[in-house]
């Protein structure tokens, strides 16, 4: 078992983003991670659980022991009985420990209540043999000054040359030099850095948008009264601009993120910011201040503004004191945050040293499959295979923002079908930054090029040049004969169209991988625990005996491609023999015939999902099975269960689900659901890309 112990510098390091960057890194690299706050030190205004603890549960799904409230512990160090205190703390370590490869043990943060914070943090690391990771933050300060609080610091755990005392890691650098001139600068200015027993252990650059609060949340902290809630609980707030200039001089300050701060009188400043808001502009918000009521009579004429989700508020105080509320307002993220601790988790753990830690911790008893190893790992390989992946939905804008986040990100090489025009207009009204090298192709511009190579393919059902004229106005058909033809590696669509007009073309125009006479699907379903493969919950609404099995063989070896073992149940409503019926012969035909065509794979049925799924329950029912309670991939016997329970799972377990994946063609061709949020498209944009790579050559 290994403990890191994150200690701060001092106050507002952001101890909190770093302990969720750092379960997200480890946990990324295939090791069990249990996270453990001792001691609880809520916000004023905090009211519910102890925030690291519930953003871990939330963001990673790890429970961990509840922290000592921070009275209880005051109450024992007044009455000298420290040694008591950390033996209470190790009990609850040996809770967040249980069945872990490493522990995250988040330390006190120093406040002016808590100046005791630095001397507790000593014992607790030493008493937990932890080793020990300062957290800095550059303040307005030099590099020598931030140099010497951090050599500071590490002295009061025994400096650098205690081996338990790691290094650092430095939070919320801003830099306009860049990161890199930044830790060069500090690396040959500090003396501790010169050496090889204290490290740099990561750098996290300032992300505005990593520090935005939800428009909901400057209500709730103001205590505004709520005119128009509109988009509040998804729009963010980047920037705050007190209006109280001239119309014309604000207009460029409305930007996406913008809140408009301006007296409930300026009419003229709530008509422009309207003005912006019907024109596409994504605004965080009006806040209407000093107390006046807005005309109602101007307030329906901005109807369309607040229709399309404009967020009106308003509070009593003048704008002196609203400027000074918000410049105050507690910065740290909300427990139901959990879209902004993700973000913060998946930016933190890309900027520290992964590796190093990883290997300090040493050799893990199993490596671990989680959710975050998946997604991880999904966008890694992505990267590595470098594909070029068309998306004929082009101007749809979640599908142009996905395209821009894996275009930056060099997840895959985009190319939107879509009206060059359309698009700049879609990322302007979306406030989304279109990264160089983003292919857009005009349909209207290169669909003659294809007509003939169509009815070429298409020759043996007469297929005649005006008729596939016409069905190339479907710019998905477009995009398919671009994969037909190799001059794209995937395509990826369904965010407007249907699964049959995304399958449709790739039937008669990639068909089938030899050996297989069917397209299946298959979910990837990210449990707190684990990773799991469902099939068939999308396309064939009732296989037979034949078509199971050769869904069975394709689930599993889509499994093993994307590095999850596969161990294979056949579900039914019955297990072994017990049952009898059609449907569950059908299940027991399909066993046979799958075991048959591929006699090295581990798989059983008819299976009952408690028995397929939970260890207890297989061993009682299917004793002799080597798949009962462990299998990694399930296989239901028509599309009216697995639709339904794929969904119920999603749902009711707060599961994330990646797919639909398509599998059987020659070619990848994936559908999204018309209710896919941006982070499902990048995802299966991953998933597409790697599909490619697999591809036999």
């Amino acid at each position: 078992m290994h403990s890191f112990f994150i200690a701060p510098t001092g106050f507002g390091v952001g101890l909190t983003s770093i302990s969720l960057g750092l379960v997200g890194a480890l946990q990324r690299s295939g090791l069990k991670v249990g996270f453990f706050k001792p001691i609880a030190q809520p916000h004023q205004g905090d009211l519910g659980p102890e925030r690291s603890s519930e953003l871990i549960a939330r963001t990673h799904g790890l429970q961990s022991p509840q922290p000592l409230p921070l009275a209880h512990v005051e109450r024992m160090l007044g009455d000298g009985q420290l040694d008591e205190l950390l033996e209470e703390i190790i009990s609850l370590y040996q809770e967040a420990a249980a069945g872990n490869d490493v522990v995250i043990v988040e330390g006190m943060v120093p406040t002016r209540q808590a100046s005791y914070a630095a001397r507790i943090n000593f014992h607790l690391a030493k008493s937990l043999d932890a080793d020990v990771i300062l957290v800095s933050a550059p303040e307005q300060e030099t590099l020598t000054e931030l140099s010497d609080r951090i050599e500071i610091q590490a002295q009061l755990f025994g400096g650098p040359k205690d081996p338990k005392v790691l290094g650092v890691i430095l939070n919320k650098v801003r830099s306009a030099d860049g990161i890199e001139a930044f830790t060069q600068r500090l690396q040959e200015l500090s003396p501790l850095l010169k050496t090889e027993d204290f490290r740099l252990l990561g750098c996290i650059p300032w992300q505005d948008e990593l520090n935005a609060p939800r428009t909901r949340d400057i209500a709730e902290l103001l205590s505004a009264r709520v005119l128009n809630a509109g988009d509040y609980e998804q729009r963010r707030v980047l920037d705050i601009v007190l209006c109280a200039r001239a119309v014309a001089n604000t207009v460029q300050l409305l930007k996406p993120g913008t809140l408009v701060v301006t007296p409930g009188d300026r009419d003229d400043i709530i008509l422009a910011a309207s003005l912006a808001a019907m024109n596409g502009m994504p605004l965080a918000g009006l806040l209407l201040c000093s107390d006046f009521a807005p005309d109602s009579r101007i307030m329906e004429l901005c109807r369309g503004a607040l229709n399309s989700g404009l967020p009106v508020m308003t509070v009593g105080t003048g704008s002196y004191d609203t400027a000074t509320n918000l410049n105050r307002l507690n910065k740290e993220i909300p427990v139901d945050d959990k879209d902004r601790a993700e973000k913060v988790a998946d930016f933190v753990a890309s900027h520290v040293d992964q590796n190093w830690l990883v290997n300090r911790c040493g050799t893990p008893r199993e490596l671990h499959l989680s959710p975050p190893a998946f997604r991880y790992q999904l966008v890694q390989r992505a990267k590595a295979a470098n594909k070029r992946i068309v998306l004929p939905e082009g101007s749809e804008p979640r599908t142009v923002q996905a395209a821009a986040i894996c275009q930056a990100r060099g997840i895959a090489r985009c190319v939107l079908l879509a009206k060059p025009e359309e698009v700049a207009a879609v990322a302007r009204s979306h406030g989304i930054e279109l990264p160089a090298g983003l292919e857009i192709l005009d349909p209207e511009l290169i669909r003659e090029r294809y007509v003939e190579p169509m009815v070429e393919l298409r020759k043996g059902k007469g297929l005649t040049a005006p008729v596939a004229a016409a069905q190339l106005e479907d710019s998905v058909v477009l995009g398919t004969m671009m994969l037909a033809l190799d001059e794209v590696d995937g395509l990826v669509s369904g965010a407007i169209n249907t699964t049959a007009n995304t399958i449709r073309p790739a039937l008669q125009l990639i068909k089938t991988a030899p050996g297989y006479n069917l397209v299946s699907s298959v979910f990837f379903m990210l449990l707190p625990d684990q990773v799991l493969v469902y099939g068939d919950c999308a396309v064939n609404p009732d296989p037979s005996a034949v078509e199971l099995a050769e869904i069975a063989q394709q689930s599993a070896a889509s499994a093993e491609s994307f590095g999850i073992p596969a161990r294979v149940a056949m579900l039914s409503y019955s297990t072994g023999e017990s049952g009898i019926g059609a449907d569950v012969e059908k299940v027991r035909e399909a066993t046979r015939l799958a075991r048959t065509a591929a006699p090295q794979l581990l798989l059983d049925g008819p299976l009952q999902y408690d028995a397929a799924a939970i260890a207890s329950v297989g061993r009682q029912k299917a004793p002799n099975s080597q798949v009962a309670g462990r299998a990694t991939v399930f296989i239901f016997p028509d599309l009216n269960t697995g639709n339904t329970t794929y969904k119920a799972v999603q749902r009711s377990a707060d599961c994330v689900s990646v797919g639909p994946m398509l599998q059987g063609l020659r070619k990848p061709v994936n559908d999204l659901s018309r209710g896919a949020l941006v982070d499902d498209i990048v995802f299966t944009i991953a998933l597409t890309a790697i599909q490619a790579a697999n591809l036999p050559r």
